[in-house]
């Protein structure tokens, strides 16, 4: 007997979602948009003007108590302990053996209160993760009736002043918490995208207004809607990995290239004796970017290769709306395509070998002028 199909968890925002056109699909349990005007026009909203996203289905977990620091600081890959009072930072979950349990933000709202945003498809596992390994004094929620919206683009800061001068003022990787609209939440300058933006962290009835607020600010500077699309075309235009993709529970952060998130010389975290001998030994195998010099479009799987031989294959592929080439990133073997070694790369598409160069990322640096 077929075993009944899941029901798909929805954002708050998922009627209004479906108000505005949006294309849906299944994302980690969830019915997501994946488009609303296109994944071109809404890429380059964002690039030229700003893009508002709906993130509800990130987790998002308070860690609290007189603990939650030093149980923090003992979990992850990066340094906690001197983490600054609204401020947030980059870090990985990782298991005994290296492997990457989940990629995430930590900010730090006090003393003794974190938040925690994780990806969607890892929430109860990394809940799991962190509730066998909970320290003294330390307690872990997650936020009720949670939603989250993050509003990327160079028009960002301009949409938000009427909210809070405090916003426009923060500092990238800023945090705080601060009343919006007569409700109090989260808010954060982080982004995801390589623009300037802000996150919105809180219970569904406070985001909702802040929701309506930026539709309706936004109409006069060009604001759309985003979908996951166009959110995986510029994370990759910059070089981001995505867990399930350049990231998952067989690789390490080291051979994902993260290694600047990865503190060696704190006292202690999860895998950190395992990642100290990889560093030592070298990666096995490591994430390359790579861009397309010939005409094709790559894509998960896409096999790599270096002098005409498999090294690897494409963890993620797009065509670049921003730079109109094909890019990819992608996992090949150290032995058999060594770091600085010289050599002829290709990307497989389609059974014919395009023609690719190595690049330091991002792929996609913006103009100063």
């Amino acid at each position: 007997m077929a075993a009944p199909p899941m029901t798909l968890q929805r954002t708050p925002f998922y009627f209004l979602h479906q108000q505005n056109g949006a294309r849906l699909v299944d994302f980690a349990g969830w019915e997501m948009p994946v488009q609303f005007e296109g994944v071109m026009a809404e890429h380059r909203a964002v690039r030229e003007r700003a893009g508002l996203f709906d993130i509800s289905h990130m987790g998002q977990l308070w860690v609290t108590g007189p603990g939650a620091r030093n149980t923090l600081d003992r979990m992850v890959t990066n340094d906690i302990v001197s983490l600054a009072p609204n401020r947030g930072v980059y870090a990985l979950l990782c298991r005994e053996d290296g492997g990457v349990v989940d990629d995430l933000y930590v900010y730090c709202l006090g003393p003794e209160r974190f938040l925690v945003v994780v990806n969607a498809s890892r929430v109860d596992a990394d809940i799991a993760w962190m509730r066998e390994r909970l320290g003294p004094d330390t307690e872990l929620e997650e936020q009720p009736q949670r939603a989250a919206l993050a509003l990327q683009g160079p028009a960002s800061a301009g949409l938000v002043a009427g909210l809070s001068q405090e916003l426009v003022s923060l500092a990238k990787n800023g945090v705080v918490e601060v009343p919006l609209l007569g409700f109090e939440m989260v808010a954060a300058r982080t982004g995801y995208t390589g623009e300037d933006g802000f996150e919105f962290f809180g219970p569904a009835g406070h985001v909702h207004k802040i929701f309506e607020y930026l539709v309706k600010k936004g109409k006069d500077a060009g604001l759309v809607h985003v979908g996951l699309g166009a959110r995986d075309t510029l994370r990759l235009e910059m070089g981001y990995s995505l867990y399930g993709h350049e990231l998952d529970e067989t690789h390490s952060p080291l051979q994902a290239g993260l290694g600047w998130a990865v503190k060696l010389n704190k006292p202690f975290f999860v895998g950190q004796e395992t990642l100290r001998k990889e560093k030592s030994a070298g990666v096995a195998r490591r994430l390359v970017a790579l861009r397309l010099t010939d005409r094709g479009v790559p894509r998960q799987n896409c096999p790599i290769q270096f002098n005409g031989q498999s090294v690897g294959a494409v963890t993620s592929g797009t065509f670049s709306p921003s730079l109109n080439v094909g890019i990819a990133l992608g996992y090949v073997d150290s032995r058999l395509a060594p770091k600085d070694a010289a050599g002829v790369w290709s990307v497989v598409v389609h059974g014919r070998a395009v023609p690719a160069e190595p690049v330091v990322l991002p792929f996609y640096r913006k103009q100063r002028g």
